[in-house]
């Protein structure tokens, strides 16, 4: 008994320099790992859809494969397209909001001077009447130097970009091609009773993973939708930026509707200034939209099979943050989820598995 509980100690011990070291790699070597994990993901979303046409239509599966990826690549292309000219559209409207911003500026900051012998305003931020808004900006917030540095380094950052785009496909692809052999690699390279069980594993961490993303982005999908509704009937300029910013804030979980819905409402009181009623129906709107689809319909769809402690998320987010940032953040419940049912099929860290289950788990 004694001994079993020192193997035991050991094992445990083991495990948590084994995360330590883990996530020493994971930060040092983060250039590798990014792309291939995000193929992974990229892949086991696909998977199910090269899967029903291989066995729906007869068609091959490396064909399968180019017509899934072909169909996904021109969707991208034109939500690109479409993001790029209302981008192109902001900048070329740029000016009109800088004459909005300093009026209102200019408002507030007669507001508090005629109630107050010291301008609170400019405590903290000094706006210099005789600048435009950028250089304000650049002046108070010091961004110059980074605009210089991005703009120094934007080739390299764009092909960095371009080379992660083109191995996530190619990584994708390739582990598509071997997904379909993998039952059988696992029956030869493992006994009958071990293969059943390592299959098994894969097989859930792939059901629910795709299944989580799935969720996700019809949630993120329909908020975004949403969104752009309610900004087309408040009248907002770039109503399909907001329902895209919404879209892709979504998949963070929590922060990434509050920043959306802050976002958003600022820029309707930027441009409805002083009327109160479209930036009133937007920040309600907005605010309901995340509440009823983020703590309500998801939830329900989800069901108790993906269930995780609301503290394991907040944990999860700050560490992968810091690890990769803001993919990090995104990637940061899909890999919990997986870590959660890895260990959940494993008699040593089935302990583990629950505590990182939530309540309804326990």
């Amino acid at each position: 008994m004694e001994s079993n509980r020192f193997l035991k100690g050991i094992f445990y011990f083991l495990i948590f320099m084994s995360i330590i070291l883990a996530g020493t790699m994971l930060k040092v070597l983060e250039s590798f790992f990014k792309p291939v994990v995000l193929a992974i993901l990229l892949a086991s979303v696909l998977y199910p859809f090269v899967k029903r046409i291989n066995q729906k239509f007869k068609i091959p599966w490396l064909l399968g494969i180019i017509i899934v990826y072909i169909v996904f690549l021109i969707i991208f292309s034109g939500i690109f397209n479409i993001l790029s000219s209302s981008i192109i559209s902001i900048v070329e409207s740029y000016p009109k909001y800088e004459e909005r911003f300093r009026t209102i500026y200019h408002t507030i900051q007669a507001g508090f001077s005629a109630n107050s012998d010291s301008n609170i305003l400019n405590f903290f931020f000094d706006f210099n009447k005789d600048q435009t808004l950028l250089e304000n900006l650049t002046q108070q917030l010091n961004v110059l130097p980074l605009l210089r540095n991005f703009a120094v380094n934007f080739t390299t950052i764009l092909v960095a970009f371009l080379k992660s785009t083109f191995l996530i496909l190619l990584f994708s692809i390739f582990l598509l091609l071997e997904m379909k052999f993998t039952k059988k690699k696992i029956a030869a390279a493992f006994s009958s009773e071990n293969s059943t069980k390592l299959h098994d594993i894969m097989s859930r961490i792939a059901t629910d993973t795709t299944h989580y993303v799935s969720i996700k982005f019809f949630i993120s999908l329909a908020t975004g939708l949403l969104v752009f509704l309610c900004c087309l009937i408040a009248g907002i300029d770039f109503p399909l930026v907001w329902g895209f910013l919404a879209f892709i804030l979504n998949f963070v979980p929590t922060f990434g509707s509050i920043i959306s819905w802050v976002v958003t409402s600022l820029f309707a009181f930027l441009q409805c200034y002083p009327s109160p009623f479209p930036v009133v129906f937007i920040m309600i709107s907005v605010l309901i939209i995340n509440l009823v689809l983020g703590n309500v319909v998801e939830p329900r769809i989800e069901g108790e099979n993906l269930g995780i402690s609301p503290f394991v998320i907040l944990v999860s987010l700050s560490l992968w943050g810091w690890l990769w940032g803001f993919l990090g953040l995104i990637l940061a419940v899909p890999l919990m989820v997986i870590i959660k049912i890895f260990c959940e099929n494993i008699s040593y860290l089935r302990p583990i598995g629950i505590m990182l289950g939530s309540e309804r788990h326990a």
